[in-house]
């Protein structure tokens, strides 16, 4: 989790960020898929954390952005109880064959962190659904804030992008930090037995959090 220190509003100006670093990584995904990533890590991002803007392709003027969580149950260890595994996957592909950036961001939980995250689970599996698991631990529903992203697509020169998302609030957010959001391009469905209610739940969302607008029909429909 980032460091109080380091909290900012949400929709606060980001102040400037610089590229630390950037080399060639060659990615391989489970199912064979292959791409290379221009992998860049930055100084000064607002919450201090260290998170990662993978260029794939060739970018546009309006390149295709994703915005990815880190979830180390679904990206590593291909956890069905949510879609973040197969979206990351998605979009990599997506990106690279439109031109853009994958953005990593270490936001474990929707920002709650791993072991808060697991905590949820196990709340979620005596019948709360995904947001109430986080409020009944005294955590927020949703408690990212994209002021990082934002100031890694700025120092990009990615200030128009088209967002690879379901989710309003990225792109409530990204606008409010000074990044035109062109277009919200809509990811697809990954459903399994395991993830349906979760998806459920996402698709209509909470007052809070709003819905991720998913078409869903019930597993083998």
């Amino acid at each position: 989790m980032p460091h109080p220190e380091h909290q900012q509003q949400h929709g606060s100006r980001p102040g400037p960020a610089t590229v630390r670093s950037q080399v060639r990584i060659p990615l391989t995904f489970g199912d064979g898929y292959r791409v290379e990533a221009e992998v860049h890590t930055f100084h000064g991002l607002a919450d201090g954390a260290e998170h990662l803007a993978l260029r794939l392709g060739e970018p546009t003027d309006t390149p295709l952005v994703r915005l990815h969580s880190e979830c180390l149950t679904g990206d590593v260890f291909g956890s069905d109880r949510c879609d973040c595994g197969p979206q990351l996957r998605e979009a990599a592909e997506r990106i690279a064959e439109s031109g853009g950036y994958l953005l990593y961001l270490r936001q474990e939980g929707r920002g709650i962190g791993l072991y808060n995250k697991l905590d949820a689970y196990a709340l979620q599996d005596s019948g709360l659904d995904t947001y109430q698991a986080n409020t009944a631990l005294g955590l927020p529903e949703d408690g990212r804030d994209y002021t990082a992203a934002a100031q890694m697509l700025t120092t990009l020169g990615a200030t128009g992008i088209r967002l690879l998302s379901n989710n309003p609030d990225k792109a409530a957010q990204l606008t409010a930090l000074g990044i035109a959001v062109t277009e919200r391009v809509p990811t697809g469905v990954h459903l399994s037995e395991s993830n349906v209610r979760y998806l459920h739940t996402k698709a209509a969302g909470t007052e809070l959090t709003r819905g991720h607008g998913l078409p869903l029909l019930p597993v083998g429909a």
